[in-house]
């Protein structure tokens, strides 16, 4: 995989708010991760949008550092590139999320990372690094059974029983999915996911084409924003406030998600939030029904 340049470095650091380059240590990696996950939110803007965003390693850099995010392909793909320019030892898995009244799976719909790092014994360690699943972990999770509380979240780390060498990343049991299914086989070009990512782009099968969605983690829980909902979630539970107008609902885009839309015109931004603000409408009517 091609290296970043030192410019094209700084200028990831800076979308993260770290200005310091540092050794490629655990501490770094965790203050990388968090920062990543906060101020990068997992979304389907572009897809619901109809403006889809290719997953090649290099035009995810681009988003990155032209402001803009997207969902795990970008993220974890631009990601990637970052650590491993810093001298990380990063790999990429096939993976499969598991959604609610779903079986487990390895599907290739999810591109994972994992890092390995020496630790003070000069043993080797792996650690799951995700950047691309909107609200887990916050932290890196080391790669051995265990169950870690982050914020909210109860996380369980274990062996998968869908993929033989596997591992299996279990979300907390109030949240929005059920978990993660990893494969352990190294994967060395990213055309193993364009298929997964034109069904998610393009596909009317896909959950993301109409659903406008976007995702964010912090050290106290998570925000999400579906369509005019956005639900607030931290150690004393779920806040979810309906956004009436286009000035709420772009306020809270730009102030919690860090999503300025500035790939957007103000016609594109007005024919977006008619769009998302039909389907809330409907939505209503279908609940009040």
């Amino acid at each position: 995989m091609v290296m970043l340049t030192k410019s094209e470095v700084k200028g990831y650091l800076n979308r993260l708010g770290i200005s310091e380059i540092e050794k490629p240590t655990l501490p770094y990696l965790f203050q990388l991760h968090r920062a990543h996950v906060e101020r990068l939110s997992w979304q389907s803007l572009d897809i619901f949008a109809g403006r889809p965003a290719s997953i090649d390693p290099q035009q995810s850099l681009s988003l990155i550092l032209n402001g803009r995010s997207g969902y795990c392909f970008h993220l974890n793909g631009a990601f990637s590139m970052l650590l491993r320019s810093l001298g990380y030892r990063v790999a990429w898995h096939q993976a499969g999320v598991q959604p609610m009244g779903e079986s487990p799976r390895v599907n290739g719909f999810h591109l994972a990372l994992t890092v390995t790092l020496f630790n003070d014994q000069q043993q080797e360690e792996r650690w799951i690094i995700d950047a691309g699943l909107g609200d887990m972990p916050y932290d890196p999770l080391p790669l051995a059974a265990g169950i870690h509380q982050q914020g909210p979240y109860t996380y369980k780390v274990m062996e998968s029983d869908v993929v033989a060498g596997g591992w299996r990343l279990e979300h907390d049991p109030k949240a929005t999915f059920l978990g993660v299914d990893i494969a352990p086989a190294v994967i060395d070009q990213i055309s193993a996911f364009v298929p997964k990512h034109e069904h998610y782009s393009t596909s009317p099968e896909s959950p993301w084409v109409n659903t406008f969605l976007l995702r964010q983690r912090h050290a106290q829980g998570s925000n999400e924003l579906r369509g005019c909902i956005w639900a607030q979630r931290d150690d004393h539970g779920i806040i979810k406030t309906e956004l009436r107008t286009q000035s709420q609902w772009l306020d809270v885009l730009g102030d919690v998600f860090g999503e300025t839309m500035v790939a957007y015109d103000m016609t594109d931004r007005d024919a977006i939030w008619s769009k998302v603000r039909l389907q809330h409408e409907e939505w209503k009517h279908q609940m009040n029904a």
